[in-house]
């Protein structure tokens, strides 16, 4: 693609970068085919090809956003299929970050829009906050029908009938190998999952445990920052990644490090590309370090020489997440470990597509997320499943409200085959 950039508008490094970006593009359109928005909507403009033009001239002409180039934005899941799809390699989320970077600076949403938005960044990324805020929409939810903004009933009927215990594990500490040490790993505890389903920790400790790890949970370490990187909020997103890197380079240089574990995979993503978000900054060679150690957990076990395990008579639908699949490129290794667990696994028909949780996308699109996922649950449920597993909290609470069997995180299946309790969300392990 043809970009007309000054020399001045390419001295900035966010427009730099989104002209190499624009200029690998070359009109093809097979990101069309895997694009979810589009799939649904049908319009071009709600696909990556219409996206980039949109982008393309807006920075091009350096104005600020207009609400039409803002709605089809607004509308994008960051899924990342197109990169995946994509032949030429265009780094479509780059340029989409930059994109609602500059609109977060140059466009004036209505007030119930930076209202919600507001809310939603001083609430999801503290667990604290997260939880009195789920006990107060307890008490609303039954009236959630009554509520005029369709976002407001999306996220009181997302709200869970009932919240887990805090765990004591998320907090710093230092927790030993069980035998002989083989890695030393930092592990990020962090936010909404802590609040909504601590299970997933737990038995990411003990597995690891298990396996010959040393696992440390890092003082200072919380958010990842996605949450308000993806609203186009740079400064907040960049002191999150600051306050995270601080930490666990500190754990690091006190005895190596060697990785950071991640079983949330949209937070995975993120830390991956802390050293691109950060590579104008004086902590970038830190930020490279960190998204250099971050590994999703799946990719951590593969590297331990997960063992084979006994077969077990139950079926596991496994759902794909985007940020695992297309955000980082992980694909058969989650698969690979709940075969060598003992399940039977398989994939929906179109397991590339985006289940519409997609952060905080099923709160502030939720028309477009709840045909999304409503398509999703039924190609999972299709495969007759006992058990659907994923590696994303917002995935399981997306599927597990249209799912009519049990929704579990797959490091939960992977520590309950080795030893560990059954998931929670199994009840007493049986299914």
């Amino acid at each position: 693609m043809q970009t007309h950039f000054s020399e001045e508008q390419l001295r900035d490094p966010g427009i730099r970068r989104a002209n190499e970006i624009l200029r690998s593009c070359v009109h093809c359109g097979f990101c069309t085919a895997t694009c979810p928005t589009y799939q649904v909507l049908g319009d071009e403009l709600d696909s990556p090809r219409g996206r980039i033009y949109l982008i393309k001239d807006m920075l091009e002409k350096g104005r600020p956003a207009d609400v039409r180039t803002v709605t089809h934005i607004d509308r994008c899941l960051s899924c990342l299929g197109c990169m995946t799809t994509c032949p030429s390699g265009v780094h479509y989320m780059h340029l989409v970050d930059e994109a609602r970077a500059h609109i977060e600076r140059t466009y004036r949403r209505p007030w119930p829009d930076q209202a919600l938005r507001w809310l939603l960044a001083r609430i999801l990324p503290y667990p604290g906050r997260f939880r009195l805020a789920l006990r107060a929409a307890r008490v609303a939810r039954p009236f959630a029908r009554l509520m005029p903004d369709a976002r407001l009933r999306a996220m009181l009927e997302m709200t869970p009938k009932r919240l887990p215990p805090v765990s004591r594990n998320d907090t710093p500490q230092v927790f030993a190998a069980t035998g002989a040490r083989k890695m030393r790993v930092a592990l990020m505890t962090g936010c909404a999952q802590r609040t909504l389903a601590p299970g997933i920790n737990d038995a990411t400790i003990r597995l690891l445990r298990r396996l010959g790890c040393e696992v440390t949970v890092a003082k200072g370490a919380g958010c990842c920052g996605a949450l308000v990187h993806h609203m186009g909020k740079a400064r907040e997103s960049h002191i999150a990644a600051k306050r995270n890197i601080r930490a666990w380079i500190a754990e690091d240089r006190t005895d190596r490090l060697d990785a950071i574990v991640v079983n949330t995979s949209g937070c995975g993503t993120t830390l991956k590309d802390y050293g691109h978000m950060l590579r104008n900054d004086p902590m970038g060679p830190e930020a490279a370090r960190v998204s250099e150690l971050a590994a999703d957990i799946s990719e951590v076990l593969m590297r331990l020489d997960f063992p084979e395990c006994p077969p077990r008579d139950l079926s596991v639908a496994y759902h794909a997440a985007c940020s695992l699949q297309h955000g980082q490129g992980i694909r058969t290794g989650p698969k690979e470990l709940l075969n060598r667990a003992g399940f039977t696994v398989a994939e929906p028909a179109d397991s590339h597509m985006c289940c519409g949780s997609a952060g905080t996308y099923n709160l502030l699109q939720p028309a477009i997320a709840a045909r999304l996922g409503d398509r999703k649950v039924r190609s999972l449920e299709a495969l007759s499943p006992d058990i659907i597993a994923a590696g994303n909290i917002g995935c399981m609470a997306q599927i597990g409200k249209g799912a009519g069997v049990p929704v579990v995180h797959t490091v939960e299946l992977l520590d309950w085959a080795t030893g560990g309790p059954g998931p929670c969300g199994l009840g007493d392990g049986r299914v």
